[in-house]
């Protein structure tokens, strides 16, 4: 197995996708981080979208069992998504995919969850991790990947421009507002290259950086635990991340955080009919109730104090 590190794991994600040839379509979920379908978008790699189970909040396996046996040979691989940082892994699944269709590319994405920097035992093709802005460990940059030898992979040199980052970001997220079309234009908004330390530097930075992260996670939800009603979260598995509940009134419960000078999220959406075409019932039923509370470094315990006390009182 061997080893890829790079500015962001989309860096790494688009090496994939432009060496392996790939034509036909890969699977994705529709409830994916919209830089994932972009990067394909830029890779020039078609995709569908795949629904979510309500269940798992992953990947629908069965739907996706049933697309790939349907049209045998029409994909050329899935990447699957861990929700929120949702640690499970289908194992089993990724082996029946490779026995059954041995070619067929599976991508890990891993980059919510704690980045592990030991090689995993996967059938999996890639298995990607991410310490950039907003990730469990975050140091501002860097994403890394576990390739099988098998697996093409050649780094790709781009030209790089913060602003026409900046731009991309403005233009998906008002699609994904209105939930209007998303019309990708091609410029250098991917960062391929940069100083990077020594990757044993690197390794180091993480395993000091993720105790501390996640004793202050703890402590934050902690406090979410204890004055949120348990009925609104989601389950543990979901809450490392950030700490998920399903609301029924989400937007007036954020409108009063924001309010009150803190903060929130509501991610992700549905990508289906913005950015490409499949199912995503489930990811809409999401999104229409997930409200995403902070628990990083950016927040406090007397922030999560307030936040948590604007819930309730907005129930």
């Amino acid at each position: 197995m061997k080893t890829a590190f790079a500015p962001r794991a989309s860096a790494i994600l688009y090496d994939i996708l432009r060496s392996g040839s790939y034509t036909r379509p890969f699977l994705l979920p529709a409830n994916i981080c919209p830089i994932v379908p972009i990067t394909f978008l830029k890779a020039g790699i078609p995709f569908e979208f795949a629904d979510i189970s309500p269940d798992s909040l992953n990947l629908d396996l069965d739907l996706a069992e049933g697309l790939l046996k349907e049209s045998a040979g029409r994909h050329a691989g899935i990447l699957y998504a861990h929700t929120y940082g949702d640690p499970t892994t289908p194992t089993e699944f990724f082996r029946w995919v490779k026995e059954r269709w041995p070619a067929l590319v599976i991508i890990d994405d891993r980059c919510l969850c704690i980045p592990d920097l030991q090689a995993p035992e996967s059938p999996a093709d890639a298995t990607l991790y991410s310490t950039g802005y907003a990730k469990i460990v975050d140091i501002g940059l860097g994403g890394f990947a576990f390739l099988q030898d098998e697996l093409e992979y050649q780094h790709q040199r781009l030209a790089f421009d913060a602003d026409r980052l900046k731009d991309l970001e403005t233009t998906y997220k008002q699609s994904i507002e209105r939930g209007s079309t998303f019309k990708y234009r091609d410029s250098n908004w991917l960062q391929t290259d940069a100083v990077l330390p020594a990757w044993s530097d690197y390794v180091e930075r993480v395993r000091q950086l993720l105790p501390t992260t996640l004793e202050h996670r703890s402590e934050i939800n902690a406090v979410y635990n204890s004055l949120i009603p348990a009925e609104l979260q989601l389950r543990p598995a979901f809450q490392l991340w950030r700490f998920n509940l399903l609301l029924a009134h989400k937007e007036a419960a954020l409108q009063k955080i924001f309010a009150a000078g803190l903060f929130a999220s509501s991610h992700y959406r549905s990508l289906v009919g913005i950015m490409g075409e499949g199912t995503g019932t489930h990811a809409r039923d999401l999104d229409m109730r997930v409200v995403n509370l902070f628990n990083d470094h950016h927040y406090t315990v007397e922030m999560a104090e307030r936040t948590a006390h604007i819930i309730v009182g907005s129930l």
